[in-house]
């Protein structure tokens, strides 16, 4: 059942991925900073951190026994950010020479997610 439950939260996580970043992409030209995963990233961090600000009382320590977690936290936030789309754009900044945008896409994604997730975190704890 808990692998049901990932495999939806997981798939509406996907396609929500996609749909967002084929719109902010759609509004961008392909020679900037890689926003559509910057957005995706940050917006999912923030959801997690709303999901488990509001929910923290009632979850375990032990998260992978929490059906709503795994839905939720694993599924479909583990399936709308990701982590490795967000590897291939830095490295391609890399490639591209594009060395202040690849500085400015690492610092914005790790620092965007860390605050968004706690901003929401904290808005809903």
């Amino acid at each position: 059942m808990n692998t049901i439950l990932i495999a939806f939260g997981g798939g509406l996580g996907a396609i929500s991925r996609y749909l967002l970043g084929s719109l902010v992409d759609s509004k961008r030209s392909r020679n900037k900073m890689p926003v559509a995963i910057l957005a995706v990233n940050i917006i999912g961090a923030g959801g997690l951190g709303l999901f488990l600000g509001y929910s923290y009382e009632t979850l375990t320590y032990n998260f992978y026994s929490c059906t709503t977690y795994l839905c939720l936290g694993v599924g479909f936030f583990g399936a709308f950010t990701t982590f490795s789309t967000f590897s291939i754009e830095a490295v391609s900044l890399l490639h591209m020479k594009a060395y202040k945008r690849f500085f400015l896409y690492i610092m914005f994604s790790i620092a965007g997610s860390i605050t968004a997730f706690s901003f929401g975190f904290l808005l809903m704890h």
